[in-house]
């Protein structure tokens, strides 16, 4: 039976680093598989334990050179940065090397005793990276440290101690930044697995104790009192409150919760204490599956992250043979061995540098996590690459378009007596079905404080509607379509029944006797940020817009004229939907199809990305889509589209800025026009730029919350919703498909 190891990788910050551990534990027998993630800093391998030990892997690990440790709890984290091994080494190089500069550039002491110096700042400052990089030259995987070793003795070996020194100091500061650079990404990742309380109150025989959350199980009764961290989902059993959800779904505005309602991990409990049941354990909450996707996210690669990988496993190796060429082959030509050697040293050192491997992961993780921050989960750089280049979107309409909790509008009677009397004898007959309008009229009757009346022989009839003996009264609800279809429907009401439906109303009849005597109308609501939804999305160059719902055609027709969608599909069923989302495709390219997550499935896993509603406390939601809005949101689409817009454009700035310095670097090494030390600090000033920039990503936030819901016309607006498009079809149907 396989087991699973997770471990925690304590100075893993560059892709080089991820080759020499994967070549280490690619080659121990018994490894059925294992994950490495940069960056968290994670290591999760599975293995046979009959052929392989727990303690056999961590040494295998230790041996490149890295420190690890078994990872107890999803929040664990290194130490304190001034406890770091790294930087203490850091420090004594460096006062070591300005201690042999004061004595050679003041004082003129021994030459000797200047190397000394020199030398201790070498071994010292070298010891780390001089680990990693003989590893990874064992392993045969050269990495960068084994790139900067190598030039460090060879800087010894022509005697320039100074220059060593130096270069060791350089690269090691260079390798800090970007370490800290890469930490504030996993800042954001760590902020969101920090949301959960490491403790949970819970109730047990009568008495309130204190556990950790890990030992909390699903039926559990815990008390979250005022001002603390819902610790899982759960359900309210006593007591009220109001509760912020906002680093779950990003929603801003607390919501009020009271007995039988559902509160989500995570969620700041602002009002009085409460008892609630746990429902499941950490790893399947709401906030355990978002901080899964986002640690995961980095697996999902896009294909800028991919030509990262492919680059940095040809470059390495690239840079390590023509460094040996420049050493070697001139020399023999032109002789001046010292000279061409010196040249091959400055190629190697040049090469040195972490910003072409980390500056694409760094952008991609960077943004996940902002989007999650914001109540929006991507589910990987693949994913956010695709939403860059929508040129289409389908809607769900209930659910997605609509709030999918329909209202009863109208009650009009036709031989019954009253308003109050026809919605009394149809609600009394609904409450024994089961679909969203009948809920609806129940609805709509309780709140006029009407009590039902009791039903004989209730009967569901599929296609026609139901049946049901009130007062010894036979009487049938049932649609226009089907009263139409018997000729039972008299003239007179079609015109009241047309307008309704232009309306985008549903209509339920009620018969006694085959005789009409009431018609009651339901209209499930557009939500309120629909159209502006819309607006914004036009504004980012999305050519075509279609509403895909199994509703009658008037409906669809009247919800599309609302929210500012020309094209529409009604009556359609799942696979009708799928057929669908192949002609956009064909028509657009690619197409983002939005919807609940539950019967939309198909359809949003036929389309190029599948925007799942309402993630929050909804699995099926969360496991279909391909972005989750955490929040029935849909500014939230506009904003995830023009943020991966974004996205793109800094991975594109990273990878030229990269292979630009390469570009200017190299040959300059090769013409001898650059030295050592200028040629490593360009380097590495050049590989922290590319990571900064990915990770202004960071800072990026919804329109909404700089102001309103209102979105600027097409060329006038600011920031997010006016990232430029890709290209497309630009030619749009109108009308109905």
């Amino acid at each position: 039976m396989m087991k699973e190891i997770n471990l925690y990788i304590e100075g893993m910050d560059c892709e080089e680093e991820v080759k020499v551990i994967s070549s280490q534990i690619k080659r121990l027998r018994g490894v059925e598989d294992y994950r490495i993630n940069l960056t968290t800093r994670s290591l999760s391998v599975f293995y046979d334990p009959s052929v392989l030990s727990q303690r056999d892997i961590i040494r295998t690990v230790e041996r490149t050179g890295m420190k690890v440790s078994l990872r107890r709890h999803p929040t664990g984290y290194e130490r304190a940065w001034w406890r770091d091994a790294r930087i203490i080494t850091l420090s004594v190089c460096g006062i070591f090397i300005l201690s042999g500069l004061v004595m050679e550039h003041l004082f003129g002491l021994p030459h000797r005793l200047i190397v000394f110096v020199y030398g201790v700042a070498v071994v010292v400052g070298g010891y780390y990276p001089a680990k990693q990089g003989i590893m990874g030259l064992l392993s045969l995987s050269p990495n960068i440290r084994t790139l900067m070793v190598t030039g460090a003795i060879g800087a010894v070996w022509l005697g320039l101690w100074e220059e060593a020194a130096i270069l060791i100091l350089i690269y090691s500061i260079g390798d800090v930044l970007e370490a800290f650079a890469v930490d504030r990404v996993r800042g954001a990742v760590k902020g969101l697995m920090e949301i959960a309380p490491k403790e949970v109150h819970i109730k047990r025989d009568g008495r309130l104790e204190t556990i950790p959350i890990s030992d909390v199980k699903p039926g559990d009764t815990i008390l979250i009192k005022p001002g603390e961290r819902v610790p899982l989902d759960c359900l309210v059993l006593k007591g009220r409150s109001s509760v912020d959800q906002s680093s779950i779904t990003g929603e801003s505005i607390p919501v009020e919760k009271g007995p039988g309602d559902m509160v989500l991990g995570g969620s700041i409990n602002q009002g009085g204490a409460f008892e609630a049941r746990v429902l499941k354990p950490f790893e399947d909450t709401t906030l355990g599956r978002i901080i899964h996707y986002v640690r995961e996210a980095e697996t999902r690669k896009s294909r800028y992250q991919r030509f990262a990988d492919t680059f940095g496993r040809y470059y390495t190796p690239s840079m390590f043979i023509l460094s040996m060429g420049v050493m070697v082959l001139p020399s023999l030509v032109y002789g001046n061995w010292a000279e061409w050697f010196y040249r091959g040293l400055v190629v190697l050192v040049v090469s040195c540098s972490c910003g072409i491997a980390l500056s694409i992961p760094v952008a991609v993780v960077a943004s996940i996590a902002n989007s999650a921050r914001h109540g929006v989960l991507v589910k990987g750089g693949a994913h956010m690459e695709i939403a860059s280049c929508i040129r289409a979107i389908a809607f769900d309409k209930t659910g997605s378009l609509t709030v999918g909790m329909p209202v009863v509008t109208d009650v009009i009677p036709l031989d019954a007596p009253s308003q109050r009397d026809l919605l009394l004898v149809t609600a009394s007959i609904e409450a024994h079905s089961e679909h969203a309008i009948a809920d609806a009229i129940v609805r709509s009757a309780r709140k006029e404080g009407l009590r039902l009346k009791e039903v004989d022989g209730f009967t569901s009839l599929p296609g026609i509607g139901v049946t049901g003996r009130i007062d010894g009264r036979d009487y049938t609800l049932s649609s226009p379509a089907v009263l139409r279809k018997k000729g039972l429907l008299p003239a007179h009401m079609e015109e009241t029944i047309d307008g309704l439906e232009s309306e985008g109303k549903t209509i339920t009849v009620l018969t006694e006797d085959e005789t009409p005597v009431g018609i009651i109308a339901v209209r499930d609501e557009i939500r309120k940020e629909a159209r502006d939804s819309i607006h914004a999305l036009k504004s980012l160059g999305i050519d075509g817009f279609c509403i895909l719902t199994g509703d009658n055609e008037r409906v669809a027709g009247a919800i599309s004229r609302e929210a500012g969608i020309e094209r529409y599909r009604a009556g359609l069923l799942p696979e009708d939907k799928v057929r669908a989302i192949r002609e956009l495709k064909k028509e657009y390219g690619l197409v983002a199809m939005v919807g609940d997550g539950v019967n939309d499935a198909p359809s949003m896993v036929t389309a190029d990305l599948g925007i799942a509603m309402g993630g929050a406390g909804t699995d099926v939601a969360i496991e279909t889509g391909d972005v989750v809005l955490m929040s029935d949101d849909l500014m939230k689409i506009p904003y995830v589209i023009a943020l991966s817009r974004k996205t793109v454009r800094v991975m594109k700035e990273n990878i030229a800025l990269s292979l630009l310095i390469v570009a200017t670097l190299v040959p300059l090494a090769l013409s001898g026009w650059i030295g050592l030390v200028p040629g490593l600090l360009i380097n590495e000033m050049g590989g922290i730029a590319v990571i900064l920039n990915g990770l202004r990503l960071l800072r990026e936030r919804p329109p909404l919350e700089r102001g309103s819901h209102h979105v600027p016309a097409e060329g006038h607006g600011r920031g997010l919703y006016h990232e430029g498009a890709c290209g497309g079809n630009k030619n749009q149907t109108k009308g109905v498909l």
